[in-house]
């Protein structure tokens, strides 16, 4: 059953969180890049945190300035070089965290993990593009969506578990019911704002896809934790734990999505 207590703090959190997120997403260019970046250092501190703990403030900054450095050059509109300082940003962190006696690899998929999503976010919203409005709005709301719901269903519902070995409390029940509301939601939002598509059965199609991504993504980032052996990313945000546990989701939602409009692109002109 639904705990009412949890539900009433995840709620709240919601309630603050999400209009920060909205009025960035709304105002892009700069606004944007600003959340961007400043999540970028709180994930970095996090992910530093269950990777390693002893040196956390050190590979805290590395890791943060590895991925903000691609960021800022993807906000230029430069893809494809930002897409190289990624790598040579997480080789130079790998080689950083070795001299420091720490896992490079850890380290490296930090960079990685994190700093892929950002700069595909950065892409999708397209500084003060319309639809680049309308595509980020798209993976907001199937995400967003698709991890209440499952949330939701598997909380009412129960029965199976779907992977308990690394997340014992999700339900194939929740799983169904995340599918489809991400569906719902990628067809309204195809319906109600321009995207570029021919039909917005395109849109159930793109809701279906983001909203598996995001229970992959949450479920990766489970066992993630279990690796590292902590419950939580972090503390950040009542109800939710960290911000990655509150952003796994939409992290594999927005490479998902955006590789939506890139073949929308492809076949159809510019979306």
């Amino acid at each position: 059953m639904v705990s009412l207590r949890n539900l009433g703090i995840r709620a709240a959190s919601a309630l603050v969180l999400a209009p920060l997120a909205v009025l960035a997403i709304w105002a892009g260019s700069l606004w944007f890049l600003a959340i961007i970046l400043a999540a970028i250092v709180l994930l970095a501190r996090e992910w530093a945190a269950m990777s390693a703990p002893g040196r956390r403030d050190l590979i805290t900054g590395a890791v943060a300035v590895a991925i903000m450095a691609a960021t800022v050059t993807a906000h230029t509109g430069e893809m494809s070089p930002a897409l190289v300082v990624l790598v040579f940003g997480a080789a130079a962190v790998a080689l950083y965290a070795r001299r420091l006696g720490l896992e490079g690899v850890d380290a490296a998929y930090g960079v990685l993990y994190l700093g892929w999503p950002a700069i595909v976010l950065i892409w999708l919203r397209d500084g003060d593009s319309g639809i680049g409005l309308s595509w980020t709005i798209m993976v907001f709301v199937v995400a967003w969506s698709s991890d209440v719901m499952a949330f939701l269903v598997g909380s009412v519902i129960g029965g199976p578990r779907l992977w308990p070995r690394y997340s014992p409390n999700k339900t194939w029940s929740g799983f169904v019911g995340g599918l489809i509301a991400g569906s719902a939601a990628g067809w309204l939002v195809a319906s109600f704002l321009p995207l570029g598509l021919s039909s917005p059965l395109w849109g159930v199609a793109l809701g279906l896809a983001g909203a598996l991504a995001t229970m992959a993504g949450d479920l990766w980032e489970s066992a993630l934790k279990r690796r590292f052996g902590v419950k939580d990313a972090g503390g950040l945000i009542p109800g939710h734990g960290g911000l990655l546990d509150r952003v796994d989701g939409l992290m594999f939602a927005a490479v998902v999505i955006a590789a939506g409009r890139l073949g929308a692109m492809m076949l159809d002109g510019p979306a």
